[in-house]
């Protein structure tokens, strides 16, 4: 394809309806679930005693991602559609590409490690600047949300703010339902509120628009300090060095050191899959009732965002069932020296425990 085609193509992605704005949103609900299973592989397998940095750092991340999740389903709620979270789309196989994403972002589940670091910087990299709006095929998950608020404003404009924004205002979920996070949970009803929603992902992500480091909240475990976005929080676990004001992308960090004690990591085997081992193993045994219970949580998610806001708090409950099963996966040793992990594979609702 010549430039002037893969120009063409891009054009022709625009969100110029709202059914495509809705399908553009609905992915945005898939993306934001996609990173988390990659998040808590690596968190999972951290010793929080023995590294209290690099699980501080993923546990904040994986928390502004459920944010992020929550603020795409409102997005997508306030536009008059409906996400959809208990779908076998949801969990296919690892490693899997982001969803509609370039082939680079791809996702594998992984110990917390360099190769692990490696992945988180590619999924939270800044756009470029200048970077293309992105509706399909993007490079980085900011061209992406370009492209949406490029189709949101084009819509508002084309049909009037009421007519974008039909969506039930009693299917939003707002602070009251989350916590652990300097970011904001807020209520989508408007083309200000929308813009508002798809800046705190981003910011949150890769920093502020004009290539700053820091996301423009206070650090929730450091209060004295600003906080970094996700993409420099995993450079400064590269570094060993945490950013300290007058700091910026180029310096990259140069304040106190950050220590990671990779030997305090369980070497969980990457990408396992209930098919290495024979039904009725142990391991596939416990990957198996770990499954079903992830897709409990994605059900209660979706029940949540579909009018039953009240049951965020049931899904809070049922992460920390989560969170129980995977550990005690890292328990059991696996093959060559490794550990068992999650799977991440979809169970059907009537076959779930």
């Amino acid at each position: 394809m010549n430039h002037s085609q893969s120009r063409n193509a891009v054009a022709s992605a625009r969100i110029d309806t709202l059914d495509s704005l809705r399908e553009h949103l609905q992915w945005a609900v898939e993306l934001e679930h996609a990173t988390l299973p990659p998040y808590l592989c690596a968190l999972y397998s951290l010793n929080p005693e023995r590294n209290p940095a690099a699980a501080e750092v993923v546990s904040s991340v994986f928390v502004e991602e459920m944010l992020h999740l929550a603020l795409a389903a409102n997005l997508l709620n306030a536009v008059g559609g409906s996400p959809r979270l208990d779908t076998p789309e949801m969990l296919p196989p690892h490693p899997r590409r982001l969803p509609h994403a370039a082939p680079s972002l791809e996702l594998s589940l992984l110990p917390f490690g360099a190769e692990a670091l490696e992945m988180f910087l590619r999924l939270e990299q800044p756009a470029p600047p200048g970077g293309p709006a992105e509706g399909a095929g993007y490079e980085t998950i900011g061209q992406f949300y370009a492209a949406i608020e490029q189709g949101l404003r084009h819509l508002c404009e084309q049909l009037g703010e009421q007519a974008v924004f039909t969506g039930d205002p009693a299917r939003q979920v707002s602070g009251t339902h989350f916590r652990h996070t300097a970011g904001q949970l807020f209520p989508v009803e408007d083309l200000e509120s929308a813009l508002g929603a798809m800046e705190e992902i981003v910011e949150q992500g890769e920093g502020t628009a004009r290539g700053g480091v820091w996301d423009g909240d206070q650090d929730i475990f450091h209060p004295e300090r600003d906080e970094v976005a996700h993409y420099y929080r995993f450079q400064e676990l590269k570094a060993g060095r945490r950013y300290r004001r007058g700091d910026t992308a180029q310096t990259g960090p140069t304040g106190e050191t950050v220590s990671v004690d990779l030997a305090a990591v369980s070497p969980m085997r990457h990408n396992p899959q209930l098919a290495d081992h024979a039904p009725g193993n142990p391991i596939r045994t416990a990957q198996e009732q770990f499954n079903s219970t992830y897709c409990d949580l994605l059900n209660l998610l979706e029940q949540a965002f579909n009018g039953n806001p009240k049951l965020l708090a049931d899904a809070t409950g049922t992460m920390y069932a989560v969170k129980g099963k995977a550990q005690a996966l890292m328990q059991l040793a696996d093959e060559e020296g490794t550990v068992a992990g999650p799977t991440f594979e979809y169970v059907p609702p009537e076959s779930r425990g």
